[in-house]
């Protein structure tokens, strides 16, 4: 295979006639690297809150149990766990206290969940967590995810936070620490403490939960479990891990629309910049190709140094743009853009994208940009090129 050697004679004469169109030039990299940006920024959020969706989605139960009236959530009798557990192949059913909690003075939603030191956690991430803290011993505490306590803050709650109970009277909590679970859309806005005080805060009696998670040792039998959940408890929805994917993936592909969007434009916006580079050189640029071609250079010389040209200003922008986006994604966390992505809770709470730099996507932006615009430089510059020199000067 013949090696592929650049003729630094040819790459000097490229740079100094960019520099010699030091304005035009100039522009087309700026709105270049700005096209790349938002392209990555684009690709980088959407890569993040997807592996956010699914890893949150993977750690939930196998099915949820809700007791339904009139097409509202009601709370559910806990004996009915005893039925559920008798089910063949139901590995265990766990009665869950938790709910939310709007405080009113930042205008924000909290999601409560009660802790029972001694029933088994239906996430490992509070499975972890009993194992280092006794929720029975710290009654009147709290633990609070990122979001919260930022909130708290805000709101000079630095050591403690005042609930108001369903009876209009005040329960002072101690804050403990910060709970940071498996991932931030799981922590954020969540307020974890002894399973008593969360049904004294939510007002839930001790005979009644918010729902029924059931772990299933068969995956493959969670439908069938479902289905004779919902014959024996007719007044129930029963949610599977499955129809929660679905849910999950509805609203992440709507809000991709939006994002699609914003892709079609900055692919026209790009696609006409390469139209107008490729309809064809300007006189001044054809005159320098007759002087070329004049003085002894031949098509395959020109080609080269527009080559070098196209390729100087394109790589140049791709990698400008993927590290403008780079940073204004995952340092400065996607101002306006992820709010695209944050979905309808009421959190208004920093929320930090997890890094995930996927090659393929890096690749992608690299192929939509830099061979394109390259290809719309060479084309006008062999026309040209291959006309007569006479007429060319002329």
């Amino acid at each position: 295979m013949k090696n592929i050697k650049i003729n630094l004679y040819l790459l000097e004469f490229a740079i100094n006639a960019l520099l010699r169109a030091k304005a035009k030039n100039i522009s087309i990299l700026v709105i270049f690297t700005l096209l790349v940006a938002l392209l990555s920024s684009i690709f980088f959020i959407s890569n993040s809150i997807r592996y956010e969706l699914e890893t949150t989605v993977d750690s939930l139960p196998e099915i949820i149990v809700q007791k339904v009236k009139g097409g509202r959530e009601y709370n559910i009798e806990i004996d009915r766990v005893d039925n559920i557990i008798e089910i063949n192949g139901v590995q265990s059913a766990i009665p869950r206290v938790w709910g939310y909690y709007y405080f009113a003075n930042a205008g924000v939603n909290f999601s409560i969940i009660g802790i029972n030191q001694y029933e088994e956690q239906y996430k490992d991430s509070l499975e972890k967590l009993t194992d280092k803290i006794d929720f029975d011993e710290t009654n009147s505490s709290i633990l609070v995810g990122a979001g919260v306590r930022e909130i708290m803050k805000q709101n000079y709650y630095s050591s403690y936070f005042n609930f108001i109970k369903p009876n209009g009277k005040l329960k002072k909590m101690i804050l403990k620490g910060i709970f940071k679970g498996d991932t931030i859309l799981e922590s954020n806005d969540v307020i974890l403490m002894s399973q008593k005080d969360a049904r004294e805060i939510l007002g839930i009696s001790p005979s009644m939960a918010t729902d029924i998670v059931v772990k299933v040792a068969n995956p493959k039998e969670v439908s069938t479990i479902a289905n004779k959940i919902k014959f024996i408890y007719p007044d129930t929805r029963v949610l599977t891990k499955d129809d929660l994917k679905i849910s999950y993936k509805n609203i992440f592909d709507y809000k991709s629309g939006l994002f699609l969007t914003l892709f079609i434009i900055s692919i026209f916006t790009f696609f006409m910049i390469v139209y107008d580079k490729s309809s064809g050189l300007n006189s001044e640029e054809k005159r320098e190709i007759g002087v070329l071609r004049a003085v002894g250079w031949s098509i395959d010389d020109i080609l080269k140094e527009k080559f070098y040209e196209a390729s100087i200003i394109s790589i140049i922008s791709y990698l400008l743009g993927v590290v403008v986006a780079l940073f204004y994604v995952y340092i400065l966390n996607a101002p306006l853009l992820r709010y695209i992505f944050e979905g309808y809770s009421k959190l208004k709470t920093p929320f930090e994208l997890p890094f995930i730099l996927d090659i393929s996507t890096l690749a992608i932006i690299f192929f939509l940009s830099v061979p394109i615009y390259i290809g719309a430089t060479i084309i006008p510059a062999w026309r040209a090129s291959s006309v007569d020199v006479d007429e060319v000067i002329r």
